[in-house]
């Protein structure tokens, strides 16, 4: 049996989590462009959340699939449905044509993203893998982070079908140093039927809380069948031979209580990253590449803190740090609110961005280090799978929830129609319209927008409350017992 060589493998690690997290946001700063190159603003905030609805179906699927099977075919076929994924997209000529094509990038995302931090799991031991998702998550984090900027100088230097192939070479480098360099032993195989009707259930039930989110006036009847989905999915995972998401896997309060704040901490992520360059650019004025450096302050302190995080917990344990990252967090949210709400952006948004991206990296590690540690190898990857899984519904929804909010704003704007909004968020920013029409857009998008960031800080607190409560994990638990 060869053996994984670690530092190669964990370069292929790093660069597959670099490249689905930064495709999370790096359209953010380029979309006023590719609306005004594309038209379709009502489709605006699909270009986000088909990306996260594929991934985040396919997240549990992939990482049952890894359980099954093993981890290293997982992560080929993901990497090379992202690479190709990226390269349609940058052919994309239609807006409808980049949602899809989106959402078959996402498809990728989904294998590339639980299955490396899974493998992180397999590989290290608790002392190294703390230091080494440290690592991880700073990476996953700044390339998050990253987007924004990226997005921005490569509309403005190039074009914005460039943020897309950006990922050729490193998906490429990525898929030739897991195939080379890592390897697996035999037990990690046990072929058994794949939980189909779980796996349908769970798409039907998220497609219809997004369309929902993006359309409140279908009323209340969307989530009372969403509700029932719900309650037929556990249905059926409880009598799958091998479901996708074990619901007694929920009933250890490490990985439950997990799932709800990571739901709530991918919706402070995707929902800032995504709608603050948005709030520069179509409200400040701000260029493309302005907008995404007001998220630079976020890529210093997320690294830095999730560095931290990961050589205090094998000392203080995951709970502290989860807590003081969700009130920094929660601190730095409301902040922006305010900050934004008030009016012209002054220098205490970098700031904020900063406390933000230190309280998120502070937290991040945390999070996954105690799930991966509550269970055993046979569940490792569904486990990683499920954190990344309810963290990317949060982001999803939160996206679409203000987008919904964004357009249905605009579109009340008398005699603003969809080709006119979408000469206003593009580049020109409205360029030959009349000074009361783009006054009158400019005060909706700042309403709509700042209604949108309370809505962040409101999740975000949310999160804190739950991180109130986070269970005693092991190593907290035996320093505790070292002090009786």
């Amino acid at each position: 049996m060869r053996r994984t060589h670690r530092p190669l493998t964990l370069t292929a690690i790093l660069l597959s989590l670099f490249m689905a997290a930064i495709e999370a946001t790096v359209v953010s700063t380029a979309m006023p462009t590719v609306v005004g190159d594309l038209g379709g603003v009502h489709l605006y905030a699909w270009v986000f959340t088909a990306y996260l609805l594929s991934s985040t179906i396919t997240v549990p699927i992939f990482g049952k699939l890894a359980d099954l099977y093993g981890r290293k075919p997982i992560l080929l076929v993901g990497t090379v449905l992202f690479t190709l994924g990226s390269v349609a997209c940058g052919l994309s000529t239609e807006m409808l044509q980049l949602v899809i094509c989106r959402a078959f990038q996402g498809l990728g995302a989904g294998a590339l993203q639980p299955i490396t931090l899974t493998v992180v799991g397999d590989i290290y031991s608790l002392e190294e893998r703390a230091r080494i998702q440290g690592l991880t998550g700073a990476v996953w984090g700044v390339s998050g982070l990253l987007g924004p900027m990226v997005g921005g100088y490569l509309t403005e230097w190039l074009s914005w079908h460039w943020i897309f192939f950006l990922n050729v070479p490193f998906g490429v480098l990525a898929g030739v140093l897991f195939a080379l360099f890592f390897h697996e032993g035999p037990t990690a195989r046990r072929k058994v039927p794949l939980d189909l009707p779980g796996a349908a259930l769970l798409g039907a039930g998220l497609l219809l809380l997004l369309l929902a989110t993006e359309r409140p006036s279908w009323g209340i009847w969307p989530y009372l069948v969403v509700a029932a989905i719900a309650w037929l999915f556990v249905w059926v995972e409880r009598r799958a031979e091998e479901p996708i998401l074990p619901p007694a896997l929920f009933s250890r309060p490490a990985i439950a209580t997990t799932a709800v704040a990571t739901t709530f901490f991918g919706a402070t992520v995707l929902a800032t990253t995504t709608y603050v360059p948005l709030y520069l650019q179509a409200v400040s004025g701000a260029s493309a590449a302005e907008a995404g450096r007001a998220i630079t302050p976020m890529l210093i302190g997320w690294p830095l803190f999730s560095t931290i995080s990961g050589r205090v917990i094998p000392r203080i344990g995951f709970r502290l740090p989860v807590r003081l990252g969700y009130f920094a967090a929660t601190l730095a949210a409301c902040g922006l609110a305010l900050h934004l709400g008030s009016g012209e952006p002054t220098l205490l948004l970098p700031a904020l961005m900063f406390l933000l991206g230190c309280g998120l990296g502070f937290a991040n590690t945390g999070l996954i280090l105690l799930v991966q540690t509550s269970v055993p190898w046979e569940l490792r990857g569904v486990a990683t799978a499920s954190t990344m899984f309810f963290r990317t519904i949060g982001g999803a929804v939160a996206v679409a929830a203000v987008g919904s909010l964004l357009v249905s704003r605009l579109a009340r704007v008398p005699s603003a129609t969809h080709a006119i909004i979408d000469s206003f968020l593009g580049p020109t920013h409205g360029e030959g319209m009349t000074r009361e029409l783009l006054e009158s857009l400019g005060a909706a998008l700042a309403e709509a927008l700042t209604t949108g960031f309370w809505i962040v800080a409101a999740l975000t607190a949310a999160g804190f409350f739950v991180a109130i409560f986070f269970p005693a994990d092991p190593i907290t638990a035996a320093r505790a017992k070292r002090e009786r």
